[in-house]
């Protein structure tokens, strides 16, 4: 039952934030509420390491090896934002107090909404909370009010609902086939992977369709990324590090989920239609960040391509799998980063253009480390992490056979490299005028950013047996 305190967490901080108090009161119950959810999340996964699964409701809430690693991963940018939070928002609200408790409580409750996905354990209910990260996180994307910002929002809200809506009739079909199949079954993932071969063939591959297609727009596969940019450009840096760091990968999750479920059509190509889907998302991907005029709209680019990476990776079979799950790990917490070291830019310098951005090394040592420790992250250069998970993609689809397509992988992320560190190096050591902001950034962004790199360095030079047991768990429950 400790498992259902989970999303209660941020409930309880977002009550607190409709008193009208200090914001501080706020700020601290928001941190306080997730550094416990992260402390469930590790206590869940150690019991799921031990036993394979961990129920709370039956055939309504529990946690499996796949759902507990997004758990991880929600828990672990949620400190990390809330801390991030914590100056940069009392920054950009000024003594504007109602301002940041309303940020504080659209917060709490986008948090609540990401945690109700991995651990619901119906497609249906967790299509529903896949319908409320938008709803909740659509007042965070326009927070700033500007055109822009609201632009995004709104333009956020209808592509990504009109996906949703696309995937809910897939769900539909599938439940219409488990009712068929097996009447008295219960609506669960297990049940329809367990009912799925008795299941026309037909309807499952229909399916299939809606629901890539519908989720895809979520995720942000190209060519339905369109919103991606808008909305995590517009969003404070904190939001944009969830959108893009933890999002969009939990309702990849949604798609890896019913993967069992897929193989069990009869000659029908699944894994090609992954690697397709996912090896034209990373090659645009990577073209359009040699182009790209603003530094957070380069970030949301990158998101792109790594979706892509992970979907192609899935496609490779069980060893793609763990790397590809293993990369949806290290992507969430580089890209974290890197939006975090990118808010702390953008209060130097109040500027998002990336031609306006230069000698960021003199004006700010640590921005422009951190930036730069983000950047070659993100990129998939050693020491970091997502140079591990992407050697292992890279390997697992040459050991299956996939020569050309690691080939095409390996030359887009080169591109993808190139157009990220070309960007990045201007701004830390091009010459030009001095940041328009204050040269002093909170000790709570200085703090989460430094707390946020420690992960990404960690996970590159050495993976905890109880995260390799995790990655080896889900890998084979999605690849059989």
């Amino acid at each position: 039952m400790i498992l259902l305190l989970v999303p209660l967490l941020p409930i309880a901080a977002a009550l607190i934030t409709l008193v009208p108090a200090k914001p501080f009161v706020a700020r601290g119950a928001t941190l306080a509420a997730a550094v416990l959810s992260l402390g469930i999340a590790v206590w869940t996964a150690q019991q799921v390491g031990l036993s394979g699964a961990v129920t709370a409701l039956p055939h309504w809430v529990g946690s499996d090896s796949l759902s507990v690693l997004l758990l991880l991963l929600q828990a672990v940018l949620a400190v990390t934002a809330a801390l991030y939070s914590w100056g940069y928002i009392a920054r950009e609200v000024g003594a504007d107090e109602a301002r940041e408790r309303r940020y504080y409580l659209d917060l709490n409750l986008f948090i609540t909404s990401l945690f109700l996905i991995p651990i619901l354990l119906q497609p249906a209910l967790t299509w529903v909370a896949v319908e409320l990260t938008t709803l909740l996180s659509v007042f965070l994307v326009g927070f700033n009010r500007s055109a822009e910002g609201l632009e995004a929002a709104w333009k956020y809200a209808i592509l990504t609902i009109m996906g949703a809506t696309v995937a809910v009739l897939g769900i539909l079909l599938l439940l219409y086939g488990l009712h068929g199949a097996s009447p008295s079954a219960p609506e669960t993932w297990a049940a329809l992977s367990g009912a799925a071969p008795k299941m026309s063939p037909n309807l499952l591959r229909l399916a299939f369709v809606l629901i890539l297609v519908g989720f895809g727009t979520k995720v942000g596969l190209f060519p339905l990324h369109t919103w991606l940019p808008d909305a995590h450009s517009q969003a404070p840096s904190p939001i944009c590090a969830l959108l893009s760091g933890v999002e969009v990968g939990t309702v990849l999750y949604v798609i890896l989920r019913l993967l069992p479920v897929w193989s069990a059509i009869p000659h029908f190509p699944v894994h090609g239609w992954l690697i397709a889907f996912g090896l034209l998302s990373v090659g645009a991907a990577a073209f359009l960040l040699l182009q790209v005029h603003d530094f957070k709209r380069m970030l949301a680019y990158s998101t792109v391509e790594h979706m892509g990476i992970i979907l192609t990776a899935v496609g490779f079979g069980q060893a793609g799998s763990y790397a590809g799950l293993y990369q949806l790990i290290t992507h969430g917490l580089a890209k974290s980063l890197a939006f975090y070291a990118a808010g702390a830019v953008l209060l130097l310098y109040r500027t998002r253009a990336i031609s306006e951005v230069r000698g960021l090394l003199r004006a700010s040592p640590f921005s422009a480390a951190m930036l730069l420790a983000a950047a070659l992250a993100i990129a998939g250069v050693p020491p970091f992490a997502v140079f591990l998970s992407e050697f292992s993609i890279l390997r697992s689809g040459l050991v299956a056979g996939y020569d050309w397509i690691v080939a095409l992988l390996a030359l887009f992320i080169a591109v993808a490299f190139i157009g990220v560190m070309m960007q990045v190096g201007r701004m830390v050591f091009g010459e030009g005028p001095a940041p328009n902001g204050s040269l002093r950034l909170p000790g709570s962004v200085v703090g989460a950013i430094s707390l946020s790199l420690l992960p990404v360095l960690i996970l590159g030079l050495y993976t905890p047996p109880l995260l390799h047991r995790l990655l080896t768990l889900a890998s084979l429950a999605i690849s059989r």
